[in-house]
């Protein structure tokens, strides 16, 4: 991945987008994956430092806001980056069409967030949540100017360009967040490092893809597009409401400091698992795209996929569902303690929810059947809702408990709808799983034992941040270790490892290897 920018001559050129496409993904996913593993670290001294200096209720406050500027965010994008990537050709006259219909829409939804301020602070009986509102709509305006830049990059699979673009801004949110914290500024904090991530990104954005966008045009043939976006924008309403009415109910119905505890909880367990499944899907969605004709080739690509994702995140969730206790100790210290349950149960749920999200997902997307994956969004969101708003009896476990029982309890529509039609097939996506969960269970079966052998008659909560960490550190080289040796052990599994890394190593030499492979 070279640190080049795309130029207005190559900019709108389809033809080699299939050329050496194994070569692409593999460096692809290497410079996407060793990013993640950077922003991982940058997210864990984040979540270190400010879990001393924040308390829950001011995670909660900006969470109570958080949930509704996500959600409006959710539009600015109206599904017309991932239509850029997913169209086999594009011309600049579209592109630039697109630009400001995105820019028009990101900021109307600012001006919308800002005028309904006073109404988020009425409804949560906060005043303070009225300025906090309109800070954060700032945000949409700048980030709404990089949407189709970034698309083209994606597009052209520049992920290394995208990923120093989004280390820096860490990095600078990082510095940002802190050092606000440090100063007593409390949730305000928060709010700033938002701002400054949203700021960094668009400057770096333009640094990279200096494309200037023209003026609109009629009959450019974006009408597909906008189709298509729409669908996927539908989905992302759908599936955004779903996804947080567990922290809209907690905050109306409990309270600012469960809510804090709820959302700690589910965004440290979502963490690691989002630097797995987001980096791959990122790599994966292009790529597939460009080989949708080419079923065989499409077929063996999306199981090698799915078995990465499940081999990297099963044996993940496992160890953090085992030493949830010493993970939250680590990460939060005692006063996060409550969140432990919330945490567990969670990981419970995760242990099978990336692969079945990335493996119905990227079929629909791919395959251009967004009319499909919208439908999807309204029985996966009606389920999921009933399930939060029946847990909400039993406080923020309960809630957790009901997202995941909704979610296990879709899985066979969930599989069956979503491959319908499609090149793939649900044996195609149990057998790139099965070898994985049978590893994971083998070795979260050794580290129960482990850790009863280990922390027989201790007191978690006595541990020292030293013995703490050494305790996950050794634990988790243990685990691992069996966990590799039953991959290993499975033929099938066996198989699957010996066949992505012989591609893997292949295409880090320079040789071309097929996608059928």
């Amino acid at each position: 991945m070279k640190w080049t920018t795309l130029t207005r001559e190559t900019l709108f050129q389809s033809g080699h987008l299939t050329r050496d496409l194994s070569r692409k993904s593999v460096r692809g996913g290497m410079v996407t994956l060793g990013s993640q593993a950077v922003q991982f670290l940058l997210r864990i001294a984040s979540t270190v430092v400010l879990a001393r200096l924040l308390t829950p209720v001011d995670y909660g406050l900006v969470g109570m806001v958080t949930v509704v500027v996500n959600f409006a965010a959710m539009f600015k994008t109206a599904g017309l980056s991932m239509a850029t990537v997913q169209r086999e050709e594009i011309t600049h006259e579209q592109i630039s069409t697109l630009f400001w219909l995105n820019v028009l829409i990101s900021v109307g939804l600012g001006l919308c967030i800002l005028a309904a301020s006073p109404l988020i602070g009425w409804f949560y009986s906060k005043p303070e949540l009225t300025t906090v509102t309109a800070a954060l709509s700032l945000s949409f305006i700048l980030s709404g100017l990089t949407i189709q830049h970034q698309a083209l990059q994606r597009r052209h699979m520049r992920f290394g360009t995208l990923a120093s673009i989004q280390i820096v801004s860490q990095i600078i949110t990082l510095i940002v967040t802190i050092g606000l914290a440090l100063l007593g500024w409390r949730y305000w904090a928060l709010v700033g490092g938002t701002l400054a991530n949203a700021l960094a990104g668009s400057l770096l954005t333009f640094l990279f893809c200096p494309w200037i966008p023209g003026r609109m045009h009629r009959g450019t043939g974006v009408r597909n597009m906008l189709k298509f976006g729409g669908h996927v924008t539908a989905f992302n309403f759908i599936n955004y409401f779903s996804r947080n009415a567990d922290n809209i109910l907690i905050g109306r119905f409990i309270g600012a400091d469960a809510l804090g505890l709820y959302s700690r909880a589910y965004n440290l367990f979502l963490m690691p698992i989002s630097q797995i499944r987001s980096p791959i899907n990122d790599v994966s969605v292009p790529a597939l795209c460009a080989i949708r004709n080419d079923h065989e080739s499409y077929r063996n690509y999306y199981r090698k996929i799915i078995f990465i994702i499940a081999a990297l995140s099963m044996p993940l969730v496992g160890f953090m569902l085992v030493f949830a206790n010493n993970i939250i100790l680590l990460m939060l210290g005692k006063q996060w303690l409550g969140a432990v349950d919330v945490f567990q149960v969670l990981a419970a749920v995760g242990f099978i929810q990336a692969a079945v999200q990335a493996g119905t997902a990227l079929p629909l997307l791919s395959m251009g059947f967004s009319r499909r994956y919208f439908h999807f969004g309204i029985v996966q969101s009606v389920v999921t809702v009933l399930g939060i708003v029946v847990g909400l009896h039993w406080g923020i476990v309960g809630v957790a408990a009901g997202y995941g029982i909704s979610f296990c309890l879709l899985i066979p529509f969930t599989v069956a709808w979503c491959l319908k039609g499609t090149p793939v097939t649900i044996r195609d996506g149990m057998l790139a799983i099965y070898s994985p969960a049978l590893a994971t269970l083998i070795m979260v079966a050794f580290m129960i034992w482990l850790k009863g052998l280990v922390l027989h008659d201790v007191n978690v909560f006595d541990l020292s941040l030293y013995a703490n960490l050494r305790v996950i550190i050794l634990s988790g080289i243990a685990g691992m270790t069996i966990y590799g040796l039953a991959v290993l052990s499975i033929p099938m599994g066996r198989e699957s490892v010996f066949g992505v890394a012989k591609q893997f190593r292949r295409n880090v030499r320079g040789h071309k290897v097929s996608m059928a492979s």
